[in-house]
């Protein structure tokens, strides 16, 4: 029987490949070209919301202690909404979600690297499922990924992007790129400027050379960092819109500078931070790599953070 079935023919078996050409690699569906539509549909929401309010934001309560700042600013906000915020570690994405708003916790999307997070079916469908990842083109406004974005943003749902491409190398602020301001113009959706301090002591990001690097605009290490307990401290601003003449070029710095000036508020006060706009308390000196690292606030105990009082935030 299975000599018979041995010497049939195309079409009941399937054809031979000659020998004089290469094999093509199997076309593998990951990077931009994951669908994650599976990712928001109400089994999946169900799961991410259970792990979100139950097993990670426990987590971060434990590991990362938080202190929260200026949430009630989006309280009137219903969404959509795009979350702008500084990258130090990959903890930051796990103590954002567990410090908005519940009234917009759960319709949230994470645009991550697709060169990194999306790399292989495993960590894309995980990703996908427990943090609502989307793969976007970091080193560039990539059209396929800001179309991916504008679409779910026109749908309702919330974006969470980090503007610098990827985790800083120092822990320093570095510059934004457009991906945010041309979202919000593109779909007049107002951007919250968020400001994350503390996660780089948590899930240090690793240095290059212990891991490789999948390149684009990142540099990320493969391997990752130790866990450390280290106090987090999330600050919110107030919404910004772009005004009837703005495009991306000219509400981008916009976006930039009032996460730096949120960052300024943390490192020093409201106050101080208007009066002595310095750019060295959030992008640190201008130096050289050890110069900037030797800069960099020292860690702290948990049980050493000075609680503070809330203060207003400016809006634009």
């Amino acid at each position: 029987m299975v000599k018979k079935i041995r010497s049939l023919r195309f079409p009941f078996v399937a054809p031979t490949w000659p020998s004089s050409l290469s094999r093509p690699a199997p076309k593998r569906n990951v990077g931009l070209d994951y669908d994650t539509a599976w990712a928001r549909r109400y089994p999946a929401r169900l799961v991410r919301a259970i792990f979100t309010d139950f097993i990670s934001s426990p987590l971060v309560r434990t590991i990362a202690p938080t202190t929260v700042t200026g949430a009630d600013s989006l309280t009137p906000l219903h969404g959509p909404v795009i979350f702008a915020a500084n990258h130090n570690s990959h903890a930051d994405t796990a103590v954002l979600l567990s410090a908005i708003p519940l009234h917009l916790r759960h319709k949230v999307v994470v645009a991550a690297a697709s060169d990194f997070f999306f790399d292989t079916t495993t960590k894309a469908t995980v990703m996908s499922l427990i943090l609502g990842a989307i793969p976007i083109e970091r080193s560039k406004v990539n059209r396929r990924s800001a179309l991916t974005a504008l679409e779910l943003l026109d749908q309702g749902w919330s974006v969470i992007i980090y503007p610098e491409g990827g985790r800083s190398p120092d822990g320093w602020m570095h510059d934004f790129k457009g991906g945010a301001a041309y979202l919000s113009v593109r779909s007049h959706a107002p951007v919250v400027p968020v400001f994350i301090d503390g996660t780089a002591r948590v899930l240090p990001k690793s240095p290059l050379a212990e891991g490789d690097a999948p390149g684009g605009s990142g540099s990320e290490s493969r391997r990752g960092g130790r866990l450390v307990r280290h106090p987090v401290t999330i600050t919110f601003g107030r919404p910004l819109r772009p005004g009837p003449n703005d495009d991306a070029r000219r509400f981008g710095p916009l976006i930039e500078e009032a996460v730096s000036r949120l960052g300024r508020e943390v490192a020093s006060d409201y106050w101080q931070a208007r009066r002595s706009p310095s750019p060295e308390l959030t992008h640190g000196p201008q130096a050289t790599a050890w110069r900037r690292s030797w800069a960099r606030p020292p860690a702290i105990k948990v049980s050493e953070r000075i609680p503070r009082d809330s203060w207003p935030t400016s809006s634009r």
